[in-house]
């Protein structure tokens, strides 16, 4: 008696590949958004992929050109294959909607950051042939939405978004537009993230949110501040450390600034943006802050945290922009000390109430940009100077260039390399011995 046999049914996996632009909250979005896609694997190019998608972002200059442009490069992969699809998601997509697929008819789904939790049913769309679009600021929770993260091993650091949106309608700021009004997600299911992540290999996570310290998530009858939520993250034992990024100074409450001084699993680093010192101009960006009481901020922090490394943001040639102004900028950096910054010159967003207004020369905002990246460059390098000599934990993440060498981050964000045996998520003690242009290097103790 012979018995059957049937052919084996090879279940065929497609490719994806994701480029993420801009923050940190686009990085964690392309990751749920790989995860919410069955049946795609991740490739690190877009040469024989199925599916393509561009995560974007709308703050800096042109940023909606510079997407075009990169659809313009997949041109001839879709040709060779008709059946690959295109989306472009994030802040682009809620800004210009119908737009990118009029001027890129090769792209056939566009998907807002509110609504990726739907791009399943976008890509079935697309597969029957169908232009696929969904840029709603939808009622439900697209976190609770999504499926529960696959089970795999992680890498040491992973980011957790918080809170979404932001409320403060800063004039140059696209954000509240794109993103929507502040949103904060219940305590119970950022907490059960955060244990799955550290389940899954996780030692450090960065609590994101387009205004983070405005976190206020609900938890039963009661709604908790981030300062209380990072306490609680703090007491997951495998959970060695915290950060939070982005802040901004109208919502460091009090217990935030205390726990900076009492939670010792809250890293000493703080990227806390102020955009300009002028009153005058932080007026007309509707920052609702003085240089003044900003500076009182960072004073009392630092009493809670003397050894805390201070990053921040800086807009240099805004709308009418003196050169008393830039001055006072300048002030402004001198007697904070920044260990770290990012600095930009200012570029018009369509649809922010600076649009409106008459801009810098552009040669006089490169001439400020380049004075204030020098001195910003000076504080950076006399920060990381002064690591040399001290002894430090370092968690470290993945290997380096050389034969033999681990690559890792300090409590601060400054990246430490050594040579020697450690392993990927353990945090091991390094008297520093050298400050290169980026980096420090290390012995390990």
């Amino acid at each position: 008696m012979h018995r059957a046999t049937f052919p084996q049914v090879r279940v065929m996996t497609k490719k994806l590949y994701i480029k993420t632009y801009g923050c940190q909250m686009n990085v964690y979005d392309s990751e749920r958004m790989a995860e919410a896609l069955d049946g795609y694997e991740q490739v690190n190019s877009p040469d024989g992929a199925d599916m393509i998608l561009l995560n974007t972002c709308h703050i800096r200059e042109k940023a909606a050109e510079k997407i075009y442009s990169e659809l313009g490069r997949y041109r001839g992969l879709k040709e060779a294959n008709p059946d690959l699809k295109i989306g472009v998601a994030g802040c682009v997509a809620q800004a210009e909607g119908e737009e990118v697929m009029r001027r890129q008819p090769l792209v056939d789904i566009v998907v807002g950051p509110q609504s990726y939790h739907r791009l399943p049913e976008l890509e079935a769309k697309a597969a029957r042939g169908e232009k696929a679009l969904d840029t709603d600021f939808p009622e439900e929770d697209k976190f609770e939405k999504l499926k529960t993260r696959p089970k795999a091993q992680r890498g040491p650091t992973a980011f957790l978004t918080v809170q979404e949106g932001c409320d403060k309608f800063c004039a140059f700021c696209v954000v509240p537009y794109t993103r929507g009004a502040e949103v904060s997600r219940p305590v119970a299911r950022v907490l059960a993230e955060a244990e799955d992540l550290v389940s899954r290999g996780v030692r450090e996570i960065t609590l994101l949110g387009q205004n983070v310290n405005a976190y206020h998530g609900a938890d039963g009858g009661e709604t908790w501040g981030l300062a209380r939520l990072i306490r609680r993250l703090a007491e997951i034992d495998e959970l060695k450390r915290i950060r939070f990024t982005t802040s901004h100074p109208n919502d460091m409450e009090d217990d935030l600034i205390t726990a900076h001084g009492d939670c010792e699993k809250l890293m000493p680093y703080l990227h806390l943006p102020v955009q300009s010192g002028s009153d005058r101009i932080l007026k007309r960006m509707a920052r609702k802050h003085t240089a003044a009481e900003y500076i009182r901020l960072i004073e009392r922090i630092r009493e809670a945290r003397p050894d805390l490394l201070l990053s921040g943001d800086f807009i240099v040639g805004f709308p009418e922009e003196t050169e008393e102004d830039f001055q006072a900028t300048m002030a402004l950096i001198e007697a904070v000390n920044y260990g770290q910054a990012y600095s930009f010159k200012y570029s018009s967003r369509p649809g922010t109430p600076a649009a409106e207004r008459a801009e810098v020369d552009p040669e006089v905002a490169a001439d400020r940009l380049q004075r204030l990246q020098a001195l910003l460059t000076r504080q950076q390098k006399a920060a990381q100077d002064a690591m040399v000599g001290r002894e430090i934990d370092v968690l470290f993440e993945k290997p380096g260039r050389l034969p033999g060498q681990m690559v890792g981050k300090s409590g601060y964000l400054h990246a430490v390399h050594v040579t020697g045996e450690v392993a990927v998520g353990q945090i091991s003690r390094v008297r520093i011995t050298e400050s290169g242009p980026n980096s420090l290097g290390g012995t390990l103790l």
